[in-house]
């Protein structure tokens, strides 16, 4: 990960300097892409030029552009009425929204369909929105680009299933390398005689030929899609998995398998009422579990994980400048938070050098999270005190935040609850707290408690707020206070370090 220049990391650390605020970045600042996709046509509006940006607007349309096309080889005729339809409320909306000009891609549906070309002809007549038709092969890299946008580190295979098409992509190092298609899209084998059987052999059979194609070992299997998001929150319940989460949730292939199997003995619409998907989404899904059986046997995976972002988080990943792809997305947008949000913007910075000495040596991954911790440490201040530490809770685990996984979630969420609650008695959230183990759990409560010690000294002048300093071997936490700010360290200071020690198993000392 790209951490900036000397000057940079001096006074930022190894994430550089903010970038939000870069001209090359407030260009995307207010960025449409519009996918037209063989099941469903969607406009999604990000706002904010962070690594991990905000969704301003989010619109689908479930038009079915491709119900008919196994039968006859076209689109369906109420399909594109009714894309064209959702097409000309979306270039309405967008000119409300300033967002100019519109990036607007066409997948399988579009792209196999007889009539494809006429349909674009009349959607750029009737709106002005210019449709970019994808080749498969295009199509895979803009959805592996989507995966990079949530997890610049990804590593493995990419699987986008759409309506009419899967794709598979190889993605590594930021890079996105090997890709092909294939037509295993649920909307195509609904059309395939046989019932399950027939549909099986069909399956088997692509799912061979893709194989030998992609032929590397793949650890991660990234799943992109509908259908495959659908299935995922059936697992979940399945489980009684309590984070409903679905982006980076992770799921190991026997337990995918088990749920397959699980959802044959189920209705179509009582795995709507489990789910709250649409009915048009809903049949799609046991199709795409065949699939995705197929896919497990051949291509054996350690771990499936669920991307939420795709083929329109990856039109927008092509747009941003080389050193704003290879910033850590979750850091970007803390930054963005804090500095919309917080009380002082930028105190975040200066609480987490005043609290990083106690923590020693801690992985990558643990020290981006105490930065992450510091810099939204204090953007829930408005909610009610009452409510605050759950809020805070919320806002880290069900957040819209990049490169953060479950386990992730849970850490920043215990560590902000823990910055305006001593205790977590009497929040409801035990279920919750059961995904992190108690290591990590304990972690997450002392760094929340040095964070909420920590804002006591909330001062302009950061040497001004003294020095902690942590002493393993001794279990002794010292405190130096600065001549000139000594008075900060009231009463209501003193309980708080107190509760910090304590939770650390220290002694203390303080100068």
């Amino acid at each position: 990960m790209d951490g900036g220049t000397a000057s940079d990391n001096e006074e930022y650390g190894p994430f550089g300097r903010p970038l939000f605020d870069d001209p090359k970045a407030k260009r995307l600042s207010r960025v449409g892409t519009i996918d037209v996709g063989s099941n469903s046509v969607r406009l999604v509006v990000f706002d904010g030029a962070a690594r991990s940006p905000a969704y301003f607007y989010n619109e689908k349309i479930m038009a079915g552009l491709g119900t008919d096309m196994a039968k006859t080889g076209r689109l369906s005729v109420e399909g594109r009425a009714r894309a064209l339809a959702a097409l000309k409320r979306f270039a309405i909306l967008c000119q409300g929204m300033d967002v100019s000009p519109i990036t607007a891609v066409a997948t399988a549906a579009v792209r196999d369909a007889e009539d494809g070309k006429e349909f674009c002809e009349e959607v750029a007549q009737e709106t002005g929105i210019n449709l970019w038709v994808a080749t498969g092969q295009e199509e895979a890299r803009l959805s592996a680009q989507g995966v990079f946008l949530g997890w610049p580190e990804a590593k493995g295979l990419m699987c986008d299933i759409g309506g009419s098409s899967m794709e598979l992509a190889e993605i590594a190092d930021g890079v996105v390398g090997k890709r092909v298609t294939s037509s295993l899209g649920p909307l195509k084998l609904m059309g395939v005689k046989g019932g399950y059987d027939g549909r099986k052999k069909v399956i088997d059979a692509a799912l061979n030929d893709l194989r030998d194609d992609m032929s590397n070992p793949y650890e991660v299997i990234y799943l992109v899609g509908g259908s495959w998001r659908a299935l995922a929150r059936l697992d979940m319940e399945r489980r009684g998995y309590p984070l409903k989460v679905l982006h980076e949730y992770r799921m190991k292939p026997k337990s995918v398998l088990q749920t397959v199997k699980w959802m044959r003995g189920k209705s179509i619409d009582e795995l709507r009422a489990i789910t709250g998907n649409s009915e048009a989404r809903m049949r799609l899904v046991p199709i795409a579990a065949q699939v995705l059986k197929s896919l497990i046997q051949r291509f054996k995976p350690a771990s499936l994980a669920v991307s939420s972002y795709g083929i329109r988080e990856g039109l927008l990943y092509e747009q941003m400048p080389f050193e704003l792809k290879r910033r850590d997305p979750l850091i970007e947008a803390c930054r963005w938070d804090e500095a919309k949000h917080a009380r002082i913007p930028g105190f975040g910075r200066q609480l987490h050098k005043f609290i990083e000495p106690i923590f020693g040596k801690v992985t990558h991954d643990r020290a981006r999270l105490i930065r992450a911790a510091c810099l939204l440490h204090d953007v829930s201040w408005r909610a009610h005190p009452d409510y605050r530490a759950e809020v805070c809770f919320d806002n880290a685990t069900r957040a819209n935040l990049g490169g953060l996984d479950h386990r992730g979630r849970m850490f920043l969420g215990v560590a902000l609850l823990h910055r305006y609650k001593n205790s977590r008695d009497g929040t409801h959230l035990d279920e919750l707290f059961e995904l992190l183990p108690s290591k990590d759990l304990r972690a997450a409560e002392i760094l929340g408690k040095a964070m909420r010690f920590g804002a006591m000294f909330s001062v302009q002048r950061p040497e001004l707020m003294g020095r902690l300093k942590w002493h393993p071997k001794k279990r002794l936490l010292k405190l130096t206070l600065h001549p000139e700010t000594k008075d900060l360290f009231g009463e209501v200071a003193k309980a708080r370090f107190m509760s910090l020690a304590t939770s650390m198993d220290a002694e203390v000392e303080v100068k």
